[in-house]
C-alpha cells in the first residue's frame, strides 16, 4: 500500500471542485481504494469548517475516485508506524477521524455521500454518519475490523446498534457485505441511483442551488429508484439471525449458530459459523460488547469509548492481534494469523472490561467539537 512518505500531498489525496452552491470532495487514491491518512481527515476538516461558515456553499457531495467510495482508514499505514515506534501518530489518526465523523453527523448543511463501490469501515463512516448517502449497483457495504484484530469504529459501534433487531451484531462480529439494495432497505442510504445515472446527477449537482435539506431531499427523491433486496438477501433471514446474534455473548451466538446447524444444515449458518471461528476471539467479545453498549449511548459517547478501545488496541498491552492481524490478511497476505489469545476461553473478563476503561489518568480522553457545535445548532 502507500509508502509513509506520500502523506505530505493531501491536496491531491483530497481534491475539491466547486458548484454554483455546492463543494465536492473527491478522494482520490484510487490505488488503494482510497483508503484514509491522516493528512486526508485533517484536510477534510478544515474544508468542512470553512465551508460551514460560507454562505456561497448551500451543500457538500463527497465521492471517490475510481472503482472505491472509500475502504476505509490505511490500516497497513498504520501498523508501519506501530512498527517504527510512533505510537503518538496513530493517536492522531484516530483522534482525527472520530472528531471528523462528529462533525459529518451534526453537520449544519446537507452533506451528499456518493458510495458507487467498496464503502468499509471509515469510508462508512464518512456517509452513514452524513445527512444523505446514495448507493448504487456497484455499492459493497461492510464494517470488516474485527477480522484484523480491531473493532467497529468511527462510530460504527452506534450505526450498528441502531440497525433493526440484531443486524449490527452480525455485520459487526462477521464483517458481512451489504449491496446497495439492502443499504436502502435498512435504512444506510437514503436513495438509490443506477450508476450509469451518477453522471448527469453530479451534473445537476453542481448546477443546483440548494441551501437546505428539504430542498435537497426533493431533488434527490426524484432521481431515485425504488429498489428491493434480492431473495438470499441477509435481510430475508431476519428470524434466524435475531435468534443467533441476539444473545448476551459470543460463545452464547456460536453455541446458536451450532443448534441451527445441527437442525437444518443451513448453508449461511455455516458460512457464518466459519467466519467467527476464524476471528480473533478478543475481538469479537469486545465488539460485541461495544455495540450493545452504544445501543444506550449518544453519538459522542460512542466515539470517545471507541477511542479508548483503540488506545488499548494500539498500545499492545494486552493483545497484538492489530498487528497480526494486518501483517498476515495485507500485507504478508498468508491468511494464517496466530490470534493472542488463541480461543475463547481465554479471554477473560478482566482483558475485555480493559478496553472500555482508560488506559492511565494521563492519556487524554478524546475531544470532540461538541461545545461549538452544540452552541450553533442552539441558533439554528
Amino acid at each position: 500500500m502507500s509508502s509513509l512518505n506520500d502523506c505530505n500531498d493531501a491536496d491531491s489525496m483530497v481534491l475539491v471542485e466547486e458548484g454554483a452552491s455546492s463543494r465536492t470532495i473527491i478522494l482520490n487514491r484510487p490505488n488503494v481504494l482510497n483508503a484514509l491518512l491522516t493528512p486526508m481527515g485533517v484536510r477534510m476538516t478544515k474544508l468542512y469548517e470553512s465551508w460551514e461558515k460560507d454562505s456561497r456553499v448551500g451543500f457538500v457531495v463527497i465521492k471517490g475516485n475510481g472503482r472505491s467510495f472509500c475502504a476505509g482508514g490505511d490500516v497497513v499505514t498504520l501498523y508501519r508506524l506501530l512498527s517504527e515506534g510512533r505510537v503518538e501518530e496513530c493517536k492522531e489518526c484516530f483522534r482525527t477521524f472520530y472528531s471528523l465523523m462528529y462533525r459529518l453527523n451534526t453537520y449544519l448543511k446537507p452533506h451528499v455521500a456518493i458510495m458507487n463501490g467498496i464503502t468499509m469501515g471509515g469510508g462508512a463512516g464518512l456517509s452513514v454518519h452524513g445527512s444523505f448517502c446514495i448507493a448504487t449497483e456497484k455499492t459493497v457495504f461492510a464494517i470488516p475490523e474485527v477480522l484484523i484484530g480491531s473493532h467497529p469504529d468511527a462510530g460504527a459501534s452506534y450505526y450498528l446498534s441502531h440497525l433493526p433487531g440484531h443486524l449490527g451484531e452480525y455485520l459487526g462480529l462477521t464483517g458481512g457485505r451489504l449491496s446497495g439494495e439492502e443499504l436502502l432497505a435498512c435504512g444506510f442510504a437514503t436513495h438509490y441511483i443506477p450508476s450509469a445515472r451518477l453522471p448527469l446527477i453530479e451534473e445537476q449537482l453542481r448546477t443546483l442551488a440548494v441551501h437546505d435539506f428539504s430542498a435537497m431531499e426533493t431533488f434527490l427523491a426524484k432521481h431515485s429508484e425504488h429498489v428491493y433486496p434480492t431473495e438470499n438477501s441477509i435481510l430475508h433471514r431476519v428470524e434466524t439471525l435475531n435468534k443467533c446474534f441476539g444473545h448476551d455473548t459470543v460463545e452464547e451466538i456460536i453455541g446458536a449458530l451450532e443448534s441451527e446447524v445441527a437442525e437444518t444444515n443451513d448453508e449461511w449458518c455455516i458460512s457464518t459459523l466459519k467466519k467467527l471461528r476464524e476471528a480473533p476471539p478478543l475481538s469479537l467479545k469486545i465488539s460485541l460488547k461495544s455495540i450493545q453498549k452504544a445501543r444506550f449511548e449518544t453519538l459522542e459517547e460512542c466515539l470517545k469509548r471507541e477511542y479508548r478501545m483503540s488506545m488499548r488496541m494500539i498500545s499492545r498491552q494486552i493483545s497484538n492481534d492489530f498487528c497480526e492481524g494486518v501483517c498476515t490478511r495485507l500485507v504478508e497476505k498468508s491468511f494464517a494469523p496466530k490470534w493472542d489469545p488463541p480461543c475463547l476461553e481465554q479471554v477473560t473478563e478482566e482483558m475485555v472490561n480493559a478496553y472500555f476503561e482508560r488506559i492511565s489518568v494521563d492519556e487524554p480522553e478524546l475531544e470532540l467539537p461538541n461545545k461549538l457545535r452544540k452552541a450553533s445548532h442552539a441558533n439554528v
